[in-house]
């Protein structure tokens, strides 16, 4: 078999303030013999998500730093192409954590590292979106954080991403009033006449936080009872005023910090006042109940009650930058690379 080159995008250097191109560098690897146990799956789609800004820091965080001068890590869907494992065989469907790369040697007896998927009644890219990560960390911060009653309302920022558009459309088959806060006309008029939310906030018109809040009061007229929280910030600060006591927030990302900015909160007294309980969460660290999620996500997703939307780059070439843009916004859905 002629040696394949596979192409890999590695982290060169750690982002000082916003990250740019600079901090990848693209190399191409001669594919190694495989060992006993071991398989080569070429990669189909790679997924690109925001907590990989996060990881290119040397700081405290939930996640071990991204090592230098090595393959940027993240979720991949793909096919076996050769293997020397009894549990697989070339042709298999399979999700894992192969990174920014076409190719990935996987050591598939040690558990969980590659999962075999079902691909006729789900797309292949569902698997790193709505019946993925994503979907998984928006069924768990609503189910097991803002456990939501019928007749209640649950706000969502970055409603139109991945993760917040999930959220949503649960919420609403629970009986919510969801409401959702995105950027731009577009991405709102989405959110609710597609995904079904009551209503959507376009961020950008606002300011400041006060004329948000005047706008959640508004979409709101109860107040809000469960907020799903992926910016924090201004959008942080604005649905803090409107939330009732005894209301619950999943505190799932910060993308307004990111760049490692202070964001700092106007009225953290809100928490006390309103007697509130505000917890992040990792949903990595959950997998007892990746099973049950994901069953009820894919049932759903496979009977057309349950819809997502994707961004896709094209080439392994097309990730830094497609990168750059989901961390600006400029992504609509979940953001994935196409490399077959």
């Amino acid at each position: 078999m002629a040696t394949i080159l596979n192409k890999q995008w590695l982290l060169a250097s750690r982002p000082v303030g916003e990250a740019t191109a600079e901090n990848f560098r693209l190399v191409e690897a001669p594919l190694p013999e495989l060992a006993e146990g071991q398989v080569l799956v070429r990669h189909h789609y790679l997924s690109l998500d925001p907590y990989m800004r996060g990881r290119m820091n040397d700081a405290k965080s939930y996640a071990q730093p991204q090592a230098l001068d090595a393959v940027m890590g993240g979720g991949t869907v793909g096919e076996v192409v050769a293997s020397r494992n009894a549990r697989f065989a070339a042709g298999d469907k399979v999700a894992g954590m192969g990174g920014w790369q076409q190719y990935a040697v996987v050591d598939a007896d040690q558990g969980g590292v590659l999962m075999k998927v079902d691909a006729t009644l789900i797309p292949l890219s569902a698997y790193l979106g709505v019946v993925g990560m994503p979907g998984v960390t928006a069924w768990y911060g609503l189910t097991q954080i803002i456990e939501p009653k019928a007749g209640e309302t649950v706000v969502v920022s970055a409603a139109s991403g991945a993760v917040g558009s999930v959220v949503g459309q649960l919420a609403k088959q629970l009986g919510c009033r969801a409401v959702g806060i995105a950027g731009g006309a577009e991405k709102c008029g989405y959110v609710v006449e597609v995904l079904g939310f009551d209503a959507c906030i376009d961020y950008r018109q606002h300011a400041d936080p006060k004329s948000l809040s005047a706008a959640l009061k508004a979409a709101c007229p109860n107040g809000i009872d469960g907020n799903f929280e992926n910016v924090g910030g201004m959008i942080l600060d604005a649905v803090l005023a409107r939330m009732n006591a005894f209301g619950r927030i999943a505190l799932c990302g910060m993308i307004s910090g990111y760049d490692g900015q202070p964001i700092p909160l106007l009225q953290p007294q809100l928490l006390l006042v309103s007697r509130l309980k505000v917890q992040g969460f990792i949903v990595s660290e959950h997998m007892e109940l990746w099973p049950v999620a994901l069953k009820e996500l894919g049932t759903l997703v496979a009977s057309g009650k349950l819809k997502y939307r994707e961004s896709i780059a094209e080439g392994i070439e097309a990730a830094p930058q497609a990168f750059l843009g989901l961390l600006k916004g400029k992504n609509f859905g979940k953001q994935l690379v196409k490399l077959v």
